[in-house]
């Protein structure tokens, strides 16, 4: 099974470097304050820039408000919008429309009453990130390094947009995630960092060898 790989929380030249070259095929930037990944419109900007041809450079932006998204999608060159706050249907099909970007909202997963949040999404946004639903109370809506119970996507193949893995991803379990999952897409921030905000080389190209079934884990 071919899994395509997003390589979020990107800060650092080198760092988008070694995603591409590992073979991700999306590498996002966090504008969010609160994260430690978080990057300016300016820094994203001249990542954006340095980012080879076929890899899809998306923006995550938490309940960000029309002036915020209208600055980074003027100024950083995007090809995604990844909405990871509290943003309603609506808000997804309004964004759609004013920014003429595919849009990705993140759904949070902790039980099955949560399943619900994905078919009430899926007529809207282009793509779906099912993640872990955080902790009550965190500061951060995803990047937590927390994995749900990937059973509850088991069998699940009635969704009618594309849809990407999240949550607690390894070089070590990812293989093991799309497997129970059927994930055919994949986003990793802190499971292949070498502290916050930094991302280690070695990690992305094992995370990716692995998932697509090219390495063997320890």
């Amino acid at each position: 099974m071919s899994v395509s790989v997003k390589i979020c929380g990107l800060t650092r030249p080198e760092d988008v470097a070694s995603a591409a070259k590992a073979g991700a095929r999306y590498v996002g930037f966090v504008f969010f304050a609160k994260s430690p990944r978080h990057v300016s419109v300016e820094q994203a900007r001249a990542l954006a820039l340095g980012v080879p041809p076929g890899v899809a450079k998306v923006a995550l932006t938490v309940d960000a408000d029309d002036s915020v998204l209208d600055e980074i999608v003027a100024r950083v060159p995007l090809d995604m919008l990844q909405l990871h706050g509290h943003e309603s249907p609506e808000r997804v099909a309004e964004l759609r429309a004013r920014h003429g970007l595919p849009v990705m909202k993140a759904i949070g997963i902790r039980d099955t009453t949560d399943l619900a949040e994905i078919d009430r999404y899926a007529s809207v946004a282009d793509q779906l990130l099912i993640d872990a639903k955080p902790p009550e109370g965190a500061d951060l809506p995803g990047g937590n390094g927390l994995a749900f119970d990937w059973r509850l996507l088991a069998g699940r193949k009635y969704w009618t947009v594309p849809w990407m893995l999240a949550g607690g991803l390894t070089p070590e379990n990812a293989a093991e995630a799309a497997r129970l999952t059927g994930a055919q897409q994949v986003d990793v921030s802190s499971g292949v960092e070498a502290a916050p905000g930094v991302k280690d080389a070695g990690k992305i190209a094992r995370f990716i060898q692995h998932v697509q079934g090219e390495g063997t884990s320890p």
